[in-house]
């Protein structure tokens, strides 16, 4: 299993996926508690790699998960850049708006949480996609 994490300053989202694009996790949590809930999830799946975005403070992130994680965990980095727009898209595709809401072009629409945890499953999809292991669900 892969497990997704979109690093933040203030909050980070991880997700949990195999190779079949079944989703077994995916949560938004405290930038503080990423770590421990990573470390939680390793020890719940059998992660053997972790995709994370290559953005803003990933360089410290990577520095402390491969210090925190087992070493037979394998530590990839993919290109995030739009993974935040695309993860908007794709919450209103997870989650379809309901009742007057519907109303609402799709691109003027704001979720009404976080997305970081979509974000994590947009770049596993991403690394899938680019490894040719299996193609994103549209």
């Amino acid at each position: 299993m892969i497990l997704g994490f979109d690093p933040g300053k203030d909050k980070c989202g991880v997700a949990v996926m195999g190779t079949d694009n079944n989703i077994s996790y995916h949560q938004v949590v405290p930038s503080e508690s990423a770590i421990s809930t990573i470390q939680s999830l390793c020890e719940q799946f059998p992660i053997d790699l972790l995709v994370m975005g290559d953005q803003t403070t990933s360089k410290k992130w990577k520095q402390q998960l491969t210090h925190s994680l087992s070493p037979s965990i394998v530590i990839t980095q993919i290109d995030e850049r739009y993974s935040s727009l695309e993860a908007k898209e794709r919450y209103w595709q997870m989650y379809p708006a309901t009742g007057i809401n519907r109303l609402i072009p799709l691109g003027m629409r704001t979720p009404p949480r976080p997305v970081d945890d979509i974000v994590a499953i947009v770049l596993i999809e991403r690394y899938l996609n680019q490894t040719g292991l299996t193609q994103p669900i549209h």
